[in-house]
């Protein structure tokens, strides 16, 4: 085999080069996430609340879908460095097959637990009506969300992110165009309100998934896909899990923290949930670019590392690193100085304008912090020690933000519970950085 660009090129060109077009798609993922957003706050607060309150479920499957792919990606990459492309053939094919048992799985329960799952967070009927009409599509009919990201981390784990967002811009410019017109009842559609916003993220995902299918198999030459090998090999379930679970579990708690959250949030006012939905949509366009390049330094890590060329590793995490803190600072002085100007987007209330503000002030002074948090945890990952991020993780979402939520509503000021999150990450500091180090002396480098 030729060598890989990931063990040849120079760390900074290949950092940024791999990093541009993921970061690039994940902008216009995040971007879509508020255009949604915006358009179904027309409808209502209530249709907005309702596709806040779906968040956490919506999380749940996509840590399903992250953690398997970083999963995949690491090992498959790994083997790439390692110049045995049999097994990496193997494990793109077993990825293939635990992607599709994971929709199922999330098909079944959208199908059935919808409705069942607001009447436990609220009791508001239009509420309830909104987010089951949207859940139910959205979960339902999952399959394209977890084809989607399969086959787009497929074509990252062998370099080829300028490829990869090729089917991500492309679905959320569909969704986009679809998203009024379907949600608002524009040139003669009818008007479908919340489900509307539901059926036009289907169709974005149906065309991207189409689109990574192709892609993989007309260009994707460093991994052959084969139908008849997508089949369970447990030795490639048992490592794709061990690297990928860690981030799973980590998601996954985050989608109970946001479950809990809300639960705190609705005892103050539904302006307060609203709020916070509005906030995960906004920070999600400062945070999308770092996954992006999180997406693009566990690959190179990972090859590097299996090609035992662990000065390559060294310099790329140092690169990563600093880019993230630096991008992460611009959100904090975003979120500090316009806080106003970004929640406006959302049609807000009075009451949601002046909640939203304060919120978006105490929140975003974390994100710094938060940017070296991701990294590091992603680098315990790729280096083969994925227990130290999921530690952070529960550290940091069980252990501290959620008890430091409950305390400080106990006060009866609702912008004290806000405080939770920069008191969370920095516990996420302390251990990520006692980690990274760990993990960095027991592989040598």
């Amino acid at each position: 085999m030729e060598e890989n660009k990931m063990g040849v090129m120079p760390e900074g060109k290949l950092l940024f080069t791999m990093a541009a077009p993921m970061m690039a798609s994940m902008l216009f993922q995040a971007f879509y996430n508020i255009v949604d957003s915006v358009v179904v706050a027309m409808v209502s607060q209530d249709a907005l609340n309702a596709v806040s309150l779906a968040f956490p479920v919506q999380s749940l499957a996509i840590a399903l879908s992250t953690g398997t792919g970083v999963g995949v990606n690491a090992l498959l990459s790994r083997y790439l460095g390692e110049k045995r492309k049999d097994k990496a053939d193997q494990v793109a094919n077993t990825g293939i097959f635990l992607f599709f048992c994971s929709a199922l799985f999330f098909s079944l329960l959208g199908l059935t637990l919808p409705r069942v799952y607001y009447e436990l967070q609220t009791g508001n009927e239009m509420i309830i009506r909104y987010g089951t009409d949207y859940l139910s599509v959205c979960m339902g009919v999952c399959y394209l969300l977890f084809g989607q990201m399969c086959f787009e981390r497929l074509l990252q784990s062998t370099g080829r992110t300028d490829l990869a967002m090729i089917p991500q811009i492309t679905g959320a410019v569909i969704n986009m165009i679809l998203d009024p017109i379907m949600t608002l009842g524009l040139f003669g559609c009818p008007r479908m309100e919340v489900k509307g916003a539901a059926i036009a993220t289907l169709f974005g995902q149906t065309v991207a998934c189409i689109i990574g299918i192709t892609l993989n198999i007309r260009k994707n030459k460093e991994i052959t896909l084969d139908i008849k090998k997508i089949r369970p090999k447990k030795v490639y379930i048992t490592e794709i899990y061990r690297v990928g679970l860690p981030s799973i579990l980590m998601q996954a708690i985050g989608s109970v923290m946001n479950f809990f959250m809300n639960r705190i949030l609705i005892s103050f006012t539904e302006a307060a949930t609203a709020a916070f939905g509005a906030y995960y949509k906004i920070q999600s366009f400062i945070f999308m670019p770092i996954f992006g390049l999180n997406n693009a330094f566990v690959p190179i890590a990972a090859y590097n590392y299996g090609a035992r060329k662990l000065q390559r590793v060294r310099k790329t995490l140092r690169l990563t690193v600093l880019s993230a803190i630096a991008i992460m600072t611009v959100g904090t002085i975003l979120f500090e100085t316009i806080p106003g100007t970004l929640i406006g987007l959302f049609s807000p209330s009075e009451e949601m304008l002046s909640v939203g503000c304060k919120a978006f002030r105490i929140i975003g002074v974390h994100f710094p912090i938060a940017g070296f948090c991701i990294v590091a945890g992603s680098a315990c990952q790729a280096l083969g020690k994925p227990v130290y991020s999921l530690i952070t993780s529960i550290c940091r979402q069980l252990l501290a933000l959620l008890p430091a939520a409950f305390l400080l509503s106990l006060t009866g000021n609702l912008s004290m519970v806000w405080w939770a999150f920069p008191i969370a990450e920095i516990v996420s500091l302390i251990f990520s950085a006692v980690f990274l180090r760990k993990t960095l002396r027991s592989v040598e480098i």
